[in-house]
């Protein structure tokens, strides 16, 4: 978790011309004055605003009220990380019958007792009674002959010369054992028509386990939202050094697996040229859930989201946000069915907006719960924006929150060391203040967690 925390003055290099500017103004401790003039963006919307817009989009399209896809029958091997669309009833009893709870012997009555020459292994099928005084070797899991009083454990039990079994467990009395010990009986984890796990369980490893034992090949689950990611830029490099103006593309390789920690399936990935037709088609061609273009959110020459978007005839739901780094981020609806999600491209400004707009749309379409809120205290003091919220990388060390270097819009070193990111408020924060925290998929150990 462990990286350089960022000092109390800041750095002004680490913030873009606009934030930089508007930090002159700073009081000690990391706060500013309240701006004398409105926001420039006036009509951005609110950081939490943003995000409670785009948790509810999916609601108010093809989904309906849930907002969630259409679920699907998945089988176990697929299904880790997706969300229950039924409930898991159990199709059988658990176990199925009487089986032995220990390796040991299966008796019958009080000791001592006669031992048969074939013993019970797990898989075989049932095996003739018990008379009175007889015992049968027997292995964990395997099915208990009719009339067995109880399992004799293995490091309990002791056969004589004779071939006699005898007791020397030295807490029980001479040649008795207890009806029913180290026996689970038939249904004692569930009945037939049981509910085990509501709609809404998150499948976990251990739920896996529980649909398998129940009778399961599949599960009715909401499926992994399909997400199209278009990297725009013709500066983007794939591979090598930087050279002649151009540069290397972070977004490409940043995006696809960030977007499956999420929960998505990332069903294409391209380079988009830097036109408005090109962007037009490659969006009107998606036939994913969920569109996510990279850079082309503002107004200048090579910018063309928002035109592609006006002549799809887009829904603009979000047109920027008060956040920084981030803030020209959007999102629109384009279909009934299919959301876009504009990203800056600037890299950490990309983090900013995948985590703000991506992250609650993606978990209203798979049915995911929203993380658990949680605070804990800066170590040093964080500038703010006068009027906009920042999000600002730290390293989490036992009970407190450090800020790091390097957060600046283009800049990814900050949150590559980074276990969260801190929500700073409008005017910044001082040393020891209380702030919002919001964990990155690794680090927060979530199931959905996938890089592959």
């Amino acid at each position: 978790m462990a990286a350089r925390a960022a000092r109390t003055d800041g750095n002004a290099d680490d913030l873009d011309v606009e934030e930089a500017l508007a930090l002159v103004r700073k009081h000690p401790g990391g706060t500013t004055d309240t701006p004398r003039h409105p926001h420039p963006r006036h009509d951005a919307t609110a950081w939490p605003d943003a995000r409670a817009i785009a948790e509810d989009a999916p609601r108010h399209g093809a989904g309906g009220r849930t907002g969630y896809l259409t679920p699907v029958a998945v089988p176990l091997a697929s299904a880790l990380g997706l969300t229950l669309a039924a409930p898991l009833t159990a199709l059988t009893d658990l176990p199925s019958f009487d089986t032995s709870a220990m390796d040991g012997w299966a008796v019958s009555g009080p000791g001592p007792w006669s031992v048969r020459d074939e013993g019970v292994l797990a898989g075989h099928s049932a095996h003739t009674p018990l008379t009175d005084g007889e015992a049968v070797r027997i292995a964990t899991g395997a099915r208990v002959p009719p009339d067995t009083t109880a399992v004799l454990r293995s490091e309990h039990g002791r056969t004589d010369d004779k071939g006699r079994l005898h007791v020397t467990a030295a807490t029980r009395p001479p040649h008795t054992v207890t009806h029913g010990q180290d026996i689970r009986p038939r249904g004692q984890e569930c009945r037939s028509g049981d509910q085990l796990l509501p709609v809404g369980t998150p499948v976990t490893p251990p739920v896996l386990g529980m649909a398998a034992a129940a009778g399961y090949d599949t599960l009715t689950a909401v499926p992994r939202p399909r997400v199209d990611v278009f990297v725009l830029g013709d500066e983007l490099l794939g591979e090598g050094l930087p050279h002649d103006g151009l540069i290397r593309d972070a977004l490409g390789p940043l995006l696809p697996p960030w977007l499956r920690a999420l929960g998505a399936e990332v069903t294409a990935v391209r380079r988009v040229g830097d036109t408005e037709q090109a962007l037009y088609e490659a969006i009107t061609a998606s036939e994913a859930d969920v569109v996510v273009t990279t850079g082309g959110t503002a107004a200048g020459p090579v910018d063309h989201v928002h035109p592609a978007l006006r002549r799809i005839g887009a829904e603009l739901l979000v047109d920027g946000v008060k956040v920084r780094p981030g803030h020209p981020m959007l999102l629109a609806r384009t279909k009934d069915d299919q959301h876009l999600v504009g990203l800056p491209g600037n890299p950490l400004a990309a983090v900013s907006g995948l985590l703000t707009l991506a992250e609650p749309l993606l978990r209203t379409l798979a049915a995911r719960p929203a993380p658990e809120p949680y605070t804990l205290p800066l170590r040093e003091g964080v500038q703010g924006h006068p009027y906009d919220t920042r999000l600002v990388p730290v390293s989490l060390r036992g009970d407190r929150a450090f800020p790091l270097l390097y957060n600046g819009p283009a800049m990814l070193r900050g949150v590559a060391a980074a276990d969260a990111l801190a929500v700073v408020p409008p005017g910044g924060a001082r040393p020891g203040q209380e702030a919002e925290l919001i964990d990155l998929p690794w680090t927060s150990g979530g199931i959905g967690v996938c890089f592959t």
